[in-house]
């Protein structure tokens, strides 16, 4: 994951460090929860908050599969993460595959990375999946509300949003 920019934090001091790092059994994890997803009946009680992206390599054509927690706003589908490799696979005008526990279904896809969208995407995230802020940096008040210096911070460190709009 690269950093956005250097810039100083325009909404104060965060308070957190940022992001956690990737840890290091993240691939058999996803391994083991790909697997989860697909079991009829435990798939969609083990993924009430995780869909499978199912996004092919620009040059290699190669499907990866990639579990990944989310959240329904305003009719779309919000997806915080890191700009890892795989995001860079994702493009607009081009249809996504995803799977929420059972068939595949067609979505149309944009990585967002601007600041402004960022910040307030994650935001939304934070308020609706606490686990999801924690590990993404983004601290929380006494009412649950995101701290905005720690959502900015999180964008710095790297963090895009992926909206998706399921057909």
């Amino acid at each position: 994951m690269t950093e956005q920019t250097p810039e100083t934090n325009p909404y104060g001091t965060p308070t957190t460090s940022g992001p956690e790092p990737l840890r290091s059994y993240q691939k058999q994890l996803n391994t083991v929860m790909r697997t989860l997803l697909k079991v009829p009946f435990l798939g969609p009680q083990v993924g009430k908050r995780l869909c499978v992206l199912h996004v092919v390599g620009r040059k290699s054509g190669k499907v990866y599969d990639i579990p990944v927690a989310y959240t329904r706003h305003d009719g779309d589908i919000l997806i915080g993460t890191g700009k890892w490799a795989w995001v860079n696979n994702i493009r607009k005008g081009t249809p996504l595959a995803v799977s929420f526990g059972g068939p595949k279904r067609t979505a149309d896809a944009e990585v967002l990375t601007d600041a402004e969208s960022v910040v307030r995407l994650s935001e939304v995230i934070a308020r609706d999946n606490k686990q999801w802020a924690k590990f993404n940096g983004v601290g929380l008040d006494a009412q649950g509300n995101p701290n905005k210096a720690d959502a900015y911070q999180s964008w710095q460190k790297g963090t895009v949003i992926i909206r998706l709009t399921v057909h």
